[in-house]
């Protein structure tokens, strides 16, 4: 999915309770949080030269923090750094996971007291804790006491070790989760983090000032203000992006309707391109990005011949010429019908304009070949050719599966391109394709409508 959908799975995802595999993930996490926190107790000093009244002013600060939120795929970042980092040389180092975590707690209570977020999703302020355990440590046995500009080297390793295992621990428990693929789930970790990172030579700064006179800490108020206000203005186009997401998905279905009100064969035969091409899309490894292009396009490679007469699109023997050469012209129909929709489904009409380019550069309509082809429209002709050869037509018999991989393999290299030939016979020939009506309906289900998804609550 892209950020708008992640965003909008998140948003939907959080006032529901913890599916059993999220509620046994965090309290796995939570459990081992709370054992090494008491392993730190026991081997680092408790030593703290401030009273517990001071050490309670940036926990306040960091609560206040969380309500700043700026949404990353399916999570947020927060500017909490800004006081983390003074916690580290306020408070006794053992302590500061426990009261990062408490301070987490205390800015989440608004989103449960209005039911933006489920109460048991309390369980997340331990795991979110996870990432100051490594600069506890560090600061702990490398640098201990009051900040130092003569100690930045092992300040820079404490920040390096909250970075990874903040992101490592986001990364596995989407991999726990959802099997999210790391490649796919790492950007979104990292970027999450990615406020942090900038905020901590400002944080070391107000961590100084702060071992002099804790109160100055306090000045963290007004810049949280203003981060409030970036945040909301990021919430806003966030929305605006999300319903012009929506729209695009209505248009989609309405166009789907209108090729499956015009012609059975096309709307059957359309769902089966889908779920093949999607099948073919993993295989080769395409990004979730190009997978939501690849598949759209496959649902609508045929739109274009809502422009051509029924009687063409029926006729039960071969076609003339002139009756081809009408048919061919479907492809531009397509793009051009697309293009006055804009956005995403202008790029994905130039994707249905090239769906019978060939590999050989003989295809239709601008003779394009190898690599001028655009990806998606070489695997929407490949797996558009073996859907055609698989189904039965008023003028022919369907082949059967075997032989129209057959035909796929002779025909790589000049008809389609051999990479993609190679992806298809694999997901035809492992069983990867649903057989089933259920996923040729899914792609408009998930265009509808998005189906919570079990992800970790993302946050730094």
């Amino acid at each position: 999915m892209d950020l708008e959908s992640l965003v909008a799975d998140a948003r939907q995802r959080r006032p529901e309770p913890m599916p059993p595999r999220e509620r046994l993930y965090a309290g796995v996490s939570a459990v081992a949080f709370l054992g090494v926190v008491g392993l730190l107790g026991a081997v680092l000093p408790h030593d703290s030269s401030h009273s517990l009244a001071v050490v309670i002013v940036p926990v306040l600060l960091y609560a206040l923090g969380t309500r700043c939120q700026f949404e990353v795929t399916t999570g947020f970042a927060v500017p909490t750094q800004l006081v983390l980092i003074p916690i580290l040389f306020l408070a006794p180092l053992p302590l500061a996971p426990l009261l990062v975590a408490l301070g987490y707690l205390l800015g989440r209570l608004p989103d449960f007291a209005l039911k933006r977020a489920h109460v048991d999703r309390w369980i997340h302020c331990l795991g979110h804790a996870w990432a100051v355990v490594p600069p506890v440590l560090v600061i702990g046995l490398l640098a201990p006491g009051p900040p130092a500009a003569r100690h930045a080297g092992v300040y820079a390793l404490a920040v390096a070790g909250q970075f990874l295992v903040g992101a490592g621990e986001m990364v596995l428990g989407d991999r726990f989760l959802t099997g999210t693929p790391i490649r796919e789930s790492l950007p979104a970790a990292v970027w999450s983090f990615w406020i942090t990172l900038l905020l901590t030579p400002l944080a070391f700064m107000l961590a100084g000032a702060a071992d002099k006179d804790p109160y100055m800490l306090l000045g963290v108020a007004p810049l949280y203000w203003l981060l409030h206000a970036f945040s909301q203005e990021r919430k806003e186009r966030l929305d605006a992006a999300l319903e012009l997401n929506q729209t695009y998905r209505g248009t989609v279905m309405v166009l789907a309707d209108v090729v499956e009100a015009d012609d059975d064969y096309t709307a059957s035969h359309c769902r089966s391109v889908v779920e093949l091409c999607g099948a073919a899309g993993h295989e080769l490894g395409l990004g979730p990005n190009d997978l939501q292009e690849l598949e759209i396009a496959a649902l609508l490679h045929d739109v274009g011949k809502i422009a051509i007469p029924s009687e063409i699109l029926n006729k039960p023997t071969h076609l003339t010429e002139e009756e081809f050469a009408l048919m061919k012209t479907h492809t531009i129909e397509g793009q051009a019908l697309l293009e006055r929709v804009g956005g995403k489904l202008a790029r994905v009409g130039e994707v249905v304009r090239s769906c019978h380019e060939r590999w050989d550069g003989r295809g239709y309509p601008d003779g394009l070949a190898r690599e001028e082809i655009p990806l998606a429209a070489r695997i929407v002709f490949c797996c558009d050719a073996y859907s055609a050869m698989t189904t039965d037509r008023p003028y022919r018999r369907a082949m059967s599966p075997e032989d129209a991989l057959d035909e796929l393999r002779a025909n790589a290299g000049t008809q389609f391109e051999p990479r993609v030939v190679d992806a298809v016979i694999s997901v035809v020939e492992n069983g990867l394709v649903a057989e089933t009506e259920a996923y040729n309906d899914a792609v408009r289900a998930v265009l509808a409508t998005h189906t919570p998804t079990p992800r970790l609550e993302l946050s730094a």
